[in-house]
């Protein structure tokens, strides 16, 4: 089923958002690299190969996109096949991506394929897409983000109502000069490794699981 349409999908995904996307990345792009080559070199060297995590995500339109992160985790199996908890497959090198955000580096890829831009709601797995409401929905009007509205208010310590709300809210409030505020915040908080859980599934139910059983549970939480 398609997306909700509403009348700022045009404004949002015009050529002057994409155009300060790519700008943007060209402009840290230098650095970026320099610094992606650095911890790929880490994660070799500390956890061996792969390097990158893929996973299916869904994007504008509700369409499913290949999404990039760099590596964090341990195989979902213990050496004797056991299954591991979230909490137990996270590594120290992965801990420390994780709270200084450069995990989330190779999504700059994402973004100049165009499946991503800098700012939007957060691509979720497709696993999650049947739990989301009708209203909630509204996120996929627009592309998804490195980093969003939710994001740089509560990030992993809020709800899932909350958060998905946010989302709705950026969507409909959509400007150039909030996409820079985001950003601006974005740069702010990950200096200070502020409101980032590296291990989610610690504080937070995947949607899923959360929608389909109320009690409370852990289970794994993407950010």
């Amino acid at each position: 089923m398609a997306a909700p349409t509403i009348d700022v999908h045009s404004r949002t995904q015009g050529p002057r958002k994409r155009a300060l996307d790519l700008a943007l990345v060209l402009l840290v792009l230098p650095v970026a690299l320099l610094v992606a080559a650095l911890v790929a070199l880490l994660i070799l060297l500390t956890m061996g190969r792969p390097v990158l995590f893929r996973q299916e995500r869904v994007g504008r339109g509700e369409r499913r996109f290949i999404f990039w992160k760099f590596r964090t985790m341990r195989p979902a199996a213990g050496p004797d096949w056991d299954p591991t908890s979230d909490k137990d497959r996270l590594t120290p090198m992965g801990r420390a991506l994780r709270r200084t955000s450069l995990d989330e580096l190779p999504q700059l890829w994402n973004v100049v394929r165009g499946d991503m831009s800098l700012v939007g709601p957060r691509p979720l797995p497709a696993v999650y897409q049947p739990y989301f409401s009708e209203r909630e929905r509204l996120r996929f009007a627009v592309l998804p983000g490195i980093t969003g509205w939710a994001q740089v208010n509560g990030r992993n310590f809020s709800g899932w109502d909350d958060r998905l709300g946010k989302d709705v809210w950026y969507v409909e409030h959509w400007s150039l000069s909030l996409d820079l505020r985001i950003l601006v915040r974005t740069v702010w908080q990950a200096l200070l490794a502020k409101d980032i859980a590296p291990d989610p599934s610690s504080i937070m139910v995947s949607l899923d699981r959360a929608r389909s059983h109320p009690a409370p549970q852990l289970g794994s939480h993407p950010s």
